[in-house]
């Protein structure tokens, strides 16, 4: 699923027009990335919470060149869904939908 067809499915759902639905998606999607950079988490009751997640400092290995490169630390984006959502997707998931138009 892409957000044009979570898109679909609100509007169609709920009889907002798709643009009023895409102009709040991409506000919610700002607010999680704006709020995460400024370090803070975001809990959404019954959905999960977002937050920044620091990984430490390391030396990777380029294999092409076979040479130790310097990883500084840096925070990437986490999330934990919360219980009920888990749970749910836990007992009710049909497993994975394959599709040949997902390219991603």
């Amino acid at each position: 699923m892409r957000k044009s067809d979570i898109i679909n499915e609100i509007s169609d759902k709920t009889g907002i027009p798709k643009v009023d639905v895409l102009v709040t998606l991409e506000t919610l999607f700002k607010e999680i990335k704006h709020n995460l950079i400024e370090g803070e988490s975001i809990y959404i009751r019954g959905f999960g919470t977002f937050f920044p997640k620091k990984r430490a400092a390391k030396i990777g290995r380029n294999i092409t060149k076979n040479v130790a490169v310097a990883i500084p630390e840096h925070y990437i984006p986490g999330f934990k869904p919360a219980k009920e959502f888990h749970s749910e997707v836990k007992t009710k998931c049909k497993g994975p939908v394959s599709s040949d138009t997902e390219t991603e």
